[in-house]
């Protein structure tokens, strides 16, 4: 049990997808991130569980030509879902962006040698809501730099690469945490 909260914590906070392993960058609007963030943290929720079930199959060197489809139909489902639960939130124009999310194929690649469905599942809601966190951590960084008086060479793209730099050498100050 103890392994699962590790991986848990560890997708969330440490091996983040987008800030460690930068996987999937995406858009980063408020209005966009308020629908774009759980809808990827449940695509990327349901797809290691689903990629691991998928594992006896043996599909190694067919690994991305079966998981892309499943990734469609998996974006699909994923706005369907919140659609349903927060129609506030639902927003055209977002299946594209979940489509390409390369947190959502990173994670069932990174589910694969797994030993357990609740170690998948762990890795799938800890990379989730990892994804989901650092979504709203960068939009609320960019409302901020937008905001302040940002010296000429700095602004735009420098200054976010800096700040990208610095919220993943802080979340590397996690690094430790649950091992034995």
């Amino acid at each position: 049990m103890s392994q699962v909260f590790s991986i848990l914590i560890g997708a969330a906070l440490v091996n983040n997808l987008l800030l460690s392993l930068p996987l999937a960058a995406d858009v980063l609007r408020s209005a966009r991130v308020q629908a774009l963030g759980p809808a990827s943290a449940l695509l990327i929720a349901m797809a290691a569980p689903l990629a691991w079930l998928l594992q006896p199959l043996n599909l190694q060197a067919l690994q991305l030509l079966v998981f892309l489809p499943l990734l469609a139909a998996l974006a699909w489902l994923s706005l369907q879902l919140l659609a349903r639960l927060r129609p506030a939130l639902a927003q055209p124009g977002l299946w594209p962006l979940l489509l390409g999310n390369g947190g959502a194929l990173g994670v069932m690649l990174l589910s694969q040698p797994l030993n357990g469905f609740a170690q998948a599942l762990a890795l799938g809601v800890g990379g989730g809501l990892g994804f989901w966190l650092a979504l709203q951590l960068f939009a609320d960084l960019l409302d901020r730099v937008e905001q302040c008086d940002v010296p000429t060479p700095f602004r735009g793209v420098p200054i976010m690469l800096v700040s990208a730099g610095l919220m993943g050498l802080a979340l590397l100050g996690f690094n430790g945490l649950g091992a034995a």
